[in-house]
Formats: structure tokens, C-alpha cells, sequence
């Protein structure tokens, strides 16, 4: 606790804090639907593979800074610096934690529990979670390209790859942009979920972004995203899953 104390105390000297009546830019997290669906097997089990993305269509850029005091500390404590419009910042404690992950395809920081991926009922119970590690936070992509949002720059400007291959770092900064959205594709560590044993019939894949509301937004309304689906099993046990995209 001391430790993030000081972290804070140390951004906010460094960042032109202010207490007064400026507004903030604040981003707007959008959880986009899942798509791409499919099926795999891995390690014995079928599991459901998806592409995720979440875009950011507030008026200032999703911002966290992460650090330690030295490499003997696993976790990075993490701060998210939110801009002014009087050209000031502000810095806020994040209830989470930065990471360095060492898998497959992923060896860089993530900030853990950015989004979370769930299979329901129909009824709503759920039958089937995420086991996702994290999320490097990048301006992967232009959402807005029919259109200028306020605050967006011309070009991506988080193309950073969050310390790859850097365990030694005390540091990262990591961010999406106004109209820029990061999206993970199918069987990348991550996204997929276990359905072996799940019965056939219809169910729900819902994908939700900041779910305990730990990164300030001007809007929470738009934090979950869902498609439905159809999961059938076959004579000799194989799974096929249809997305059923109503309306």
C-alpha cells in the first residue's frame, strides 16, 4: 500500500496535476461483438476460439502507466494519467496489476483482467470462462475512418509492443487512442474457451471490457457485447458452432 501511495504521489508532482474545474478527456472503452468463431482442439479438449476488440471512442486516450521499484517485484503497480482540456493531467490509482507474460506468442507486459470472456445459457448461467492472462493496450487499428472523433490523432500513436522481450524493465507506458481500437485474434493465448462436455444447443458468447470499473470512462453503458450461438455435436464427437447474428 505504501508503495502505491508513493507511485501516485510521484505521478501526480510529475503530470501538472490540477483539482480544479477543467474537464476530463476521458476515453470511452466500446466492447465490440465477438466474431470469427470457430472450433479447435488442443491438448485433448475442443475449445471455442474468437476474435475480441475493444475501441476507444472518447475524447481522450485510455493512458496507464506502470512501475516497480526494482526487479525483485513481480507486479508493476499501475496509474492511469487522464488529460485536461486546459492542457494539465491527472493521475488516478488503478486497482490492478501489469505483468511480464511468458507464453507462445506473448513475452512483453500486460495489464491483467482488461477484458473477460464468458459462455452463458440461454437462461444466463455461465458455463464457460476465459483463462486469458492479460492485454498489451496498442492502437492496433482506425474504428473511426468514416469519421474524425474529437481528440484523435491523425495516426496511431500506441504502436509500442509494452517491453517485449524486456523483463528487466521498472516501466511501461501503454495506451489506446481516441477512434483506435486493439483487437486479439482467434487461438492466440487466450481466446478460447473450453466447451468440451457442453451439451448441444444454443448459447450465449459475451465478451465485456473493464468489467470491476477500474479505468475511469465517460461511458460504462458500452462495456459488453454478445452473439449467440448454436453448438452441435457430431456421431463421432466433434463440435460445429454457428454464430447466429439476429436482427
Amino acid at each position: 500500500m505504501h508503495l502505491k501511495a508513493a507511485l501516485v504521489a510521484l505521478l501526480l508532482a510529475g503530470c501538472g496535476g490540477s483539482t480544479g474545474e477543467e474537464a476530463e478527456l476521458l476515453p470511452d472503452l466500446v466492447q465490440a461483438p465477438p466474431r470469427a468463431l470457430e472450433v479447435y482442439r488442443a491438448g485433448g479438449a475442443w475449445r471455442l476460439a474468437f476474435l475480441s476488440a475493444v475501441e476507444n471512442e472518447g475524447r481522450g486516450p485510455v493512458l496507464l502507466f506502470g512501475s516497480r521499484p526494482d526487479q525483485g517485484t513481480p507486479a508493476m503497480t499501475v496509474g492511469q494519467i487522464v488529460r485536461r482540456t486546459n492542457g494539465t493531467t491527472w493521475t488516478y490509482p488503478v486497482d490492478g496489476e501489469i505483468r511480464f507474460v511468458r507464453s507462445q506468442t506473448h513475452r512483453h507486459w500486460h495489464f491483467l483482467d482488461f477484458e473477460r470472456y464468458d459462455i452463458l445459457t440461454s437462461d444466463g448461467e455461465a458455463v464457460g470462462h476465459d483463462q486469458k492472462t492479460g492485454f498489451c493496450l496498442g492502437d492496433r487499428y482506425n474504428a473511426s475512418r468514416s469519421a474524425q472523433l474529437p481528440g484523435e490523432p491523425g495516426q496511431a500513436v500506441w504502436t509500442q509492443e509494452c517491453g517485449r522481450g524486456q523483463p528487466e524493465r521498472l516501466i511501461v507506458r501503454e495506451g489506446i487512442s481516441p477512434g483506435f481500437g486493439d483487437d486479439y485474434v482467434p487461438r492466440l493465448e487466450g481466446q478460447s474457451i473450453a466447451i468440451t462436455g457442453l451439451p448441444a444447443g444454443r448459447y450465449v458468447l459475451r465478451h465485456r471490457v473493464n468489467v470491476e470499473r477500474v479505468l475511469r470512462e465517460s461511458d460504462y453503458r458500452d462495456n459488453d457485447a454478445e452473439v449467440p450461438f448454436e453448438l452441435s455435436w457430431s456421431a463421432s464427437g466433434t463440435p460445429t458452432v454457428v454464430a447466429v447474428y439476429e436482427g
